[in-house]
């Protein structure tokens, strides 16, 4: 009887898993299923990943690593993901891809030209100068004329999106076209990751900084590029490491005024920005956000192989800032350029990426490949390596996993971004939600039907002539794989009269803390990591935290953005549990540009929503004072 109970259960359990399969296997599911995946990854085809020493993997390597397929560290060793990714888009830089890598592959085309002579890599020495050489042509728009030939630009462009189309498995794992537009004026990073839809809809030639460093020149190159059918979005990235310049108020990159249509242009083309990768988080800034006691989460402030230190504008650097004054600019331009979406990317030179604190492997080939290297305060172009951090992870609600499906997803913005984790995040906004009740399961089709058909999910537009408050779900269910849930927050942010302001709320909360009335605070979770092992216990947290939340404060005649952060309960950061194979104390601080950084023993894990906007109609704003 025992064996026949068991198998019983064994049988109910194997179809609970295939029940939770179906939409996957069945088609389209209209109440969509979240896929993980990478925006923004390098490979040997990178003119400055090959010189950083990544010279054994291309493009199909990276997609294979994504497959959770293992593939080889440009050091040699062996590198794989624990759980395969949904899809990927490999993003080699524009200027210069495949070039170097080419010119030192005996029997092709490139090697054949009397140019390739000056890429061969025989020596440290050759490598160095490579660098300096390519690097300087880009930074003073210098191209070398015989590597930006159409015909040798092209012909990579188009071995590129090949390669693409060959790991596309509609349904299982979907790839996208892709490159970096590498702009980066003063060493100001201006950088965008530019996604094609369809493999058989691309140019014959991406856009580079070399055709402009400009990216008010990359909009109307992507217009164009839309009027001949070619769907294409960008994703702006390191906007912490862009001085100012990623999220302008006054003038355009050319110094001219900004204006309605340079809003409509932006806004159009850039409905993401990349919050969190190996250089640092862009949400916000501590001086930013003084009142944010979670502010101070990775923060990098460098700009790009810049050797001494000197002042950097924060102002300009930061999401939230710019998703504020996006809000205020839209009374005076008619449009707001910054309303983005978040997702989460790696940046990471090696082909495969490190998305875990227990894997962190680096990220730009034998620079940061080593243990020893890693812990040793060792300088990677003026950036102490000990203040990079594991990638980000971009989780997309869509349909199917598909192209068509998940390029929607990311055009109306209905994504998220982790800090490394695969935490699943759903986040609604509207005014049905105050009898809603959520004991059912994350994924149960009564109360998303519900959220759907009275609502808006992440990303959407919140528009009504009503004079109460509208109502957000919020819920959040942990990696399995990863630390329990402390709290879930939505981070408000409103303008009025020309000012921005912001306030964070903690909304849903692990174990029975409750708010302090006198100061306003939630007490912290805990904290089971134990230093000198480098461990933690999940004995604190929750698996899952959800609510449904009326804002307290609202005012109907003022535009506002609501986006959910949810974080876990503190565990170790990879300095400290490498630091522990070594058999050495973690490292206290690490000195970028000759400033001296703590460096923290322990993170809180995170993911971010994208946000939900609240306009007030046109009956509300003329009614108000």
């Amino acid at each position: 009887m025992r064996t026949k109970a068991l198998v019983a259960i064994m049988l109910s359990f194997s179809l609970a898993v295939l029940l939770a399969a179906a939409p996957a296997l069945a088609g389209k599911n209209p109440l969509r299923d979240v896929y993980f995946g990478e925006t923004h990854v390098h490979t040997g085809w990178s003119f400055d990943a090959y010189i950083f020493g990544n010279r054994l993997t291309g493009p199909a390597e990276a997609y294979k690593y994504a497959l959770g397929k293992p593939i080889k560290h440009p050091m040699g060793y062996t590198i794989k993901l624990k759980h395969p990714l949904d899809w990927l888009a490999v993003t080699d830089h524009s200027e210069y891809a495949g070039t170097v890598q080419q010119a030192n592959e005996p029997g092709s085309a490139i090697s054949k030209m009397p140019i390739a002579e000056k890429l061969k890599v025989r020596s440290e020495a050759d490598i160095q100068r490579i660098f300096s050489w390519l690097g300087d042509t880009i930074a003073k728009n210098q191209p070398v004329k015989e590597l930006v030939d159409p015909k040798v630009a092209g012909a990579i462009w188009k071995e590129n999106v090949a390669i693409a189309d060959k790991y596309y498995q509609p349904g299982k794992f979907t790839t996208f076209p892709a490159y970096e537009w590498t702009s980066t004026p003063n060493n100001c990073n201006l950088h965008r990751n530019v996604l094609f839809k369809d493999a058989k809809k691309v140019p014959e030639v991406p856009f580079s900084s070399f055709n402009s460093q400009h990216p008010e020149d990359l909009w109307k190159w992507m217009d164009r590029e839309r009027q001949a059918g070619h769907e294409v979005l960008a994703i702006s990235h390191n906007a912490n490491l862009s001085d100012g310049l990623m999220f302008p108020t006054k003038v355009d990159s050319r110094g001219r005024p900004l204006d309605a249509a340079w809003a409509e242009a932006r806004m159009r083309n850039e409905p993401l920005s990349e919050v969190k990768q190996i250089k640092g988080q862009s949400e916000t800034h501590p001086q930013l956000s003084p009142n944010d006691e979670f502010a101070n989460f990775e923060v990098l402030d460098y700009l790009l192989f810049v050797q001494k230190n000197r002042p950097i504008e924060i102002h300009g650097s930061y999401i939230r800032e710019g998703l504020e004054n996006g809000m205020a600019m839209q009374d005076r331009l008619g449009h707001n350029p910054y309303m983005v979406g978040f997702v989460g990317g790696s940046d990471s030179h090696d082909t495969g990426t490190p998305y875990r604190q227990t894997n962190f492997f680096g990220a730009h080939g034998s620079n940061d490949g080593t243990l020893k290297e890693r812990l040793s305060g060792l300088n990677f172009s003026g950036l102490d390596i000990l203040q990079e951090n594991p990638a980000g992870l971009t989780g997309v609600w869509a349909e199917e996993n598909t192209r068509e499906a998940i390029f929607a997803a990311l055009q109306r913005r209905e994504v998220y971004a982790t800090s490394g984790p695969r935490h699943k995040l759903r986040f609604f906004g509207g005014w049905g939600f105050k009898g809603l009740k959520l004991q059912d399961g994350f994924g149960n089709k009564k109360w998303l039907k519900t959220a759907y058909e009275q609502g808006v999910p992440m990303g959407s537009d919140l528009t009504s002539s009503r004079a109460t408050a509208p109502s957000f779900i919020v819920w959040a269910v942990k990696d399995h794989d990863s630390a329990n849930l402390d709290r879930i927050q939505i981070i408000k942010g409103w303008t009025k009269n020309g000012q921005t302001f912001e306030k964070i709320y903690d909304v849903a909360l692990s174990g029975k803390r409750r708010i302090d009335p006198l100061t306003g605070k939630l007490p912290a979770v805990g904290n089971t990591v134990n230093i000198p092992t480098a461990t933690y216990k999940n004995t604190i947290g929750a698996i899952e935290l959800k609510a449904v939340w009326t804002d307290p404060d609202f005012d109907p005649n003022l535009k506002a953005f609501y986006y959910a952060r949810v974080l876990e309960i503190p565990t170790p950061r990879w300095s400290t549990i490498q630091a522990r194979e070594l058999g050495m104390a973690p490292p206290a601080t690490a000195k970028t540009m000759g400033v001296e950084h703590p460096v923290p023993q322990t993170v809180q894990e995170r993911a971010w929503s994208s946000p939900i906007w609240y306009s007030p109609a046109d009956k509300l704003r003329k009614n108000a004072k």
